[in-house]
């Protein structure tokens, strides 16, 4: 008579491999997910900039105008001048240690894990200006 089935060796092989793939695969997948959510704080800066003109071409000044609302990963702050502005969006939960800004002329600066760049905004891992 013949015994059917798998030896605690093969099923611990077996459980192996699969935490070997989930340890390479997870941090990719996370990256994505950040990955995903990086365009609610480039969104945000980009209308906050247009709002931020708006309201200089009606009142030759940037002081008074509305920041952008906070979204659900990214919490916005502007500083405002007669004749300057600069909007931050810093991120929240998952997204915590990420921060984009946005200037009077339009320079984007970032700051992420996936590293900092003093021209532009770093969306994804190994991105550069």
């Amino acid at each position: 008579m013949r015994v059917r089935g798998f030896t605690l060796i093969e099923l611990m092989i077996a459980v192996a491999v699969v935490a070997i793939l989930a340890a390479v695969a997870l941090p990719s997948y996370n990256d994505y997910l950040r990955r995903g959510n990086v365009p609610e704080a480039t969104g945000g800066l980009g209308q906050g900039r247009i709002a931020m003109e708006q309201w200089f071409q009606d009142n030759r000044t940037y002081e008074g105008a509305a920041c952008p609302g906070n979204g659900d990963r990214f919490t916005f702050a502007c500083v405002t001048t007669a004749t300057t502005f600069q909007i931050t969006a810093t991120g929240t939960g998952n997204m915590a240690g990420f921060s984009y800004t946005i200037d009077q002329n339009n320079a984007r600066t970032s700051a992420t894990p996936w590293g900092n760049g003093a021209t532009c905004w770093i969306t994804r891992n190994g991105g550069t200006c």
